[in-house]
């Protein structure tokens, strides 16, 4: 599919596991005649996606000063997030949260109708749990912005290879990678299944201003866009 009509999307959190896989969906369908990955430093890129793509260095800690990098994009996808373990409680607040809903209200100024946010399973702001309370809170937090259209999924574990290394997650994936063959869509999801769900939610009607799309619906939409070379 080409490019439509000079729409034009950016990516926040592109260096991620699932925000790589968001990209080489975007770029491989030819989605958007633009593609803008902001981010807190520019991104190494092989030679072809470094010619497909626009590149917005920013300061999350000063994003205010940042707005013209969310200027004229029609699509918003958003996959930025931390650890408690990589940041400290403050950090991950502060990137899943704060930087996450200042990113939202720039975009809605500089024009986006659709943000697509990535968030977690079992996210709720009501939470005991720091985790799924912030992503709870930045749920409601992107809700009331007011976009046209606000699609947020929450995948369960992420079945990934990720570049950093993080054992206990490894051994935990291993796991859930042999649950999977039993109950493909209980416990986890590749995230290439939440990057190809993500483009899907774009290229299909929504269901009313906010679709909140739990793991069984990522699989099942996620399905509904081809595999590339399929």
């Amino acid at each position: 599919m080409a490019a439509d009509g000079g729409r034009a999307c950016f990516v926040l959190g592109a260096s991620g596991a699932t925000g790589r896989a968001l990209l080489r969906e975007l770029l491989a369908r030819r989605l958007f005649a633009r593609v803008t990955l902001v981010s807190r430093r520019r991104l190494s890129l092989d030679e072809e996606t470094e010619a497909a793509v626009e590149q917005a260095v920013v300061d999350f800690e000063r994003l205010s000063e940042h707005s013209a990098a969310f200027q004229g994009h029609d699509v918003g996808f958003c996959c930025l997030g931390t650890t408690r373990a990589k940041a400290g409680a403050d950090g991950f607040v502060r990137v899943d949260r704060d930087y996450v809903a200042q990113a939202a209200e720039l975009a809605r100024a500089g024009g986006c109708k659709h943000f697509v946010l990535q968030s977690s399973r079992g996210a709720n702001q009501h939470s005991r749990f720091l985790y799924l309370r912030v992503k709870g809170e930045v749920e409601n937090l992107v809700q009331a912005v007011g976009f046209d259209r606000c699609t947020i999924l929450r995948p369960a574990v992420l079945l990934c290879k990720r570049q950093e290394s993080r054992p206990a997650e490894w051994i935990a994936q291993q796991f859930l990678g042999v649950v999977a063959w039993v109950f493909p869509t209980a416990y986890s999801v590749p995230v290439e299944t939440v990057a190809r769900a993500m483009v899907a939610s774009v290229l299909q009607p929504g269901k009313g201003k906010v679709e909140v799309l739990e793991n069984r619906a990522i699989h099942e939409l996620g399905k509904a866009v081809p595999q590339q070379g399929t």
